[in-house]
């Protein structure tokens, strides 16, 4: 990293709540096609405090701007042909989500467990200094022991992210989550679902508020976490509005 972005060393750099003084967050993003993933790179694209976006994913996202490079990378499980490229980054957000519906144990632990680790494995090693943001959903099993397929994987990718040595590691865990912006979900059963119950959003922010948030919040929750750290690591959806 350059000398005049260097982080804070000593207990102060262990903490998970200290402030990082950075000129301009340079970013890594995987899953910017995916519903928060576009949410992500939306805000990181606004944000004039944001210098660089690298959109690591299998299919590029359509978008323009000065601050965005792409790499697409077939396989997310083998970063080895543009890991040279993954360096000097100060945060990663980390989106990559499928629904686990008709899918069998083992076919979703490769995306959601295998292909995590392989990228932050790799983020590790390369940007020791950086902040890993993982994308969860609200119901992971931390206990890896559940009945629920989908959480115990989920639980388990989260529980591997929190070990390894980076500056520091967060957990987002949201519930609902309001599309904005036009932003859509890449799955025609979540489009369904949203194009149903989307309408009702005020409704459910009422009644359940610490279970719904929107898609812009959780992109600038996203960078207030890079930039200033959260006072726990994992954080669902009501600590993510509290941001």
């Amino acid at each position: 990293m350059d000398p005049g972005r260097a982080r804070p060393s000593g207990p102060e750099a262990d903490t998970i709540c200290g402030t990082v003084d950075l000129e301009g967050l340079r970013v890594i993003l995987f899953g910017a096609t995916g519903m928060v993933g576009q949410a992500v790179l939306r805000e990181c694209l606004l944000d004039p405090g944001v210098e660089s976006v690298v959109a690591v994913g299998r299919s590029p996202t359509g978008r323009r701007h000065d601050k965005l490079r792409e790499l697409v990378v077939p396989d997310l499980s083998d970063l080895s042909a543009v890991e040279d490229q993954l360096t000097g980054c100060d945060a990663c957000f980390f989106c990559v989500g499928v629904s686990s519906a008709g899918m069998t144990e083992q076919d979703y632990r490769r995306v959601t467990y295998d292909m995590t680790m392989a990228a932050a494995t790799t983020l590790a090693r390369r940007n020791p200094d950086m902040t890993f943001v993982f994308v969860s959903g609200a119901g992971a099993d931390s206990t890896e022991q559940g009945r629920v397929m989908w959480a115990r994987v989920k639980g388990a990718a989260e529980n591997a992210v929190l070990r390894l040595p980076f500056r520091a590691a967060y957990v987002f865990r949201p519930a609902f989550i309001q599309p904005m912006h036009g932003i859509t979900s890449r799955t025609a059963a979540y489009r369904a679902v949203y194009a149903l119950v989307g309408p009702l959003y005020p409704l459910w922010k009422a009644l359940f508020p610490k279970y719904v948030t929107t898609t812009q919040q959780i992109g600038r929750a996203m960078l207030k976490v890079a930039r200033q750290g959260a006072p726990k690591r994992v954080l669902e959806s009501d600590d993510i509005n509290r941001l």
